[in-house]
């Protein structure tokens, strides 16, 4: 079993390449399930209802044009596009980009953390639309 330890991601966002900025990212790729039980079945059945894709991304806090704060804070509300890979390597079979388009902005975190003596942290959560994995 191959294990990939994940050191270099690459993260765009609207299309700012925000990858130096990452500290960790979350893909969750799901499925609303649906229930589909009828009078004489004798245990419950499920359908596959509306996709329910979901990311959250924390990155340290950067002020600077087209850094973390200038490219998230006035996306809050709207919709964006994410791209995510595991490494800033070619899209391939082992290394797959995931697409998240018309991505909801759902709340933005300016300052997370930010204890004194250390670097702020900031988080981005974002839910809706689809993720496409692509690996060519």
């Amino acid at each position: 079993m191959a294990v990939e330890i994940i050191k270099n991601a690459s993260v765009t966002i609207n299309a700012v390449d925000l990858s130096s900025l990452v500290e960790s990212v979350q893909i969750t790729h799901a499925a609303e399930r649906v229930e589909i039980t009828s009078m004489g079945m004798t245990s419950r059945r499920y359908t596959t209802g509306l996709a329910a894709d979901a990311m959250v991304i924390n990155f340290y806090v950067d002020f600077a044009a087209s850094k973390t704060e200038a490219t998230i804070y006035p996306l809050v509300g709207t919709t964006t596009t994410v791209v995510v890979k595991p490494t800033s390597a070619a899209t391939s079979a082992t290394n797959p980009t995931y697409t998240y388009s018309n991505a909801y902005v759902e709340s933005h975190t300016p300052i997370g953390s930010g204890k004194i003596g250390e670097i702020p942290m900031t988080q981005i959560t974002l839910s809706g639309g689809d993720i496409v994995k692509t690996t060519a």
